[in-house]
């Protein structure tokens, strides 16, 4: 099937996501953290918590005392290692003169220096690349990798082989990246799960797992 294929016959299932659900750039950037091996309700509420706490910009990561800011943000896990990050993330924004100037560099040297900030990988990278720059660049997950093995689609394995498969069969386009992951999330949370809820999934008729039981 052609990653077009799927992409309409999410977006007909489950309609527009609308994501990333975050107030500001900035704020992305944060979550995107913060749903690090977490899901997204635990990260939202650690979001919140720094809202109330009025962090809302690097600077005020920065002058946050560490203990409080584990505190705020323990709802999402692994608050130590997050905090750290945040700290790092949030200097590094600031050396580079904000998230406008990375957002103007060249794509690719925008996204090697993010992931040249201590925490941040390729999935948290591109999220922040996609959903707070605007930048075309697929977001790779554990819910596409799932639903293509399981659909039996042919792509290459592999974060890197995987996002350039997606961006070279779409039109690049950070509208229809952003709205595409979204897609796969919800459909990964409502259906295909590890345990699979397959009974009125609505890509049955296409789908090798169940085919093969």
């Amino acid at each position: 099937m052609h990653p077009l294929r799927l992409y309409l016959l999410l977006l007909r299932a489950y309609g527009p996501q609308g994501w990333w659900p975050a107030e500001d750039p900035f704020e992305v950037a944060v979550s995107a953290v913060l749903t690090q091996n977490a899901n997204w309700r635990n990260a939202e509420r650690a979001l919140q918590n720094l809202r109330k706490a009025g962090i809302s910009s690097p600077r005020d990561i920065l002058s946050a005392p560490r203990k409080e800011l584990e505190a705020l943000i323990r709802p999402s896990g692994f608050f130590r290692q997050k905090a750290s990050r945040l700290y790092a993330l949030s200097r590094a924004i600031l050396d580079l003169g904000g998230l406008d100037a990375l957002a103007s560099m060249p794509l690719a040297e925008s996204r090697r220096i993010l992931l040249s900030i201590p925490g941040i990988g390729r999935e948290t990278a591109d999220s922040i690349l996609l959903y707070a720059l605007g930048r075309p660049v697929f977001v790779v997950d554990a819910y596409t990798r799932r639903l293509l093995d399981r659909l039996g689609i042919g792509a290459p394995r592999g974060y890197e082989p995987l996002r350039e498969y997606f961006e070279s069969q779409l039109p690049r386009s950070p509208r229809l990246f952003m709205e595409y992951h979204a897609l796969i999330v919800a459909h990964g949370k409502a259906r295909c799960r590890a345990r699979p809820r397959c009974e009125g999934c609505p890509l049955a008729p296409y789908c090798r797992f169940i085919t093969s039981r």
